[in-house]
């Protein structure tokens, strides 16, 4: 089955690598964001962020239960969307999972979008995946605007200014 995601999705998730942590009011450092990606069949058209709740929010991510299982009970409802996967941030290295990501997921098929700021990558948690013994990498179409960018790998960000005309999204050809 294909997967399709919009850029505007994306870069959203992308984006928030930048957003300041808040925990009890007190601003910080940005941690690392996570959520859950909803849609139907293939297409993933909400990004449900949740809180943070590992011990070392900088270097990990970690859904907050309640805020997990209430998602697992809403796909159940009839005509609600379902649930697709997940999707966390890495505040600096690659979009490529970590062995942390690799021991926590589940091999159940569900999808994982791993973002910096500056690329992003779909994954499936799978059993004896081809990386990290976890994930494979999936490929997915691109919705930008009225288009859709076909198999692409990954999304590359570069942003030199915060005017549209600055804006610049880039993908990285089919292999």
């Amino acid at each position: 089955m294909a997967v399709e995601i919009s850029s505007a999705l994306v870069l959203r998730i992308m984006r928030s690598v930048w957003i300041a942590s808040d925990k009890d009011g007190v601003i910080g450092p940005p941690w690392e964001k996570c959520g859950i990606l909803r849609g139907r069949g293939g297409r993933i058209t909400v990004a449900d962020w949740t809180e943070n709740v590992s011990e070392t929010p900088r270097t990990a991510f970690e859904i907050a239960p309640a805020q997990l299982l209430a998602a697992y009970k809403q796909a159940r409802k009839p005509r609600a969307l379902e649930l697709l996967g997940f999707f966390h941030t890495h505040l600096s290295g690659s979009a490529w999972p970590s062995e942390r990501d690799a021991s926590s997921a589940a091999p159940d098929g569900k999808l994982w979008l791993i973002a910096t700021e500056l690329q992003a990558r779909l994954w499936r948690a799978v059993p004896e995946g081809k990386v990290l013994g976890r994930f494979d990498p999936v490929r997915f179409d691109l919705k930008v605007g009225n288009r859709v960018e076909k198999d692409r790998l990954e999304v590359q960000h570069v942003d030199f200014g915060r005017s549209p005309e600055d804006f610049v999204i880039t993908m990285e050809p089919p292999l």
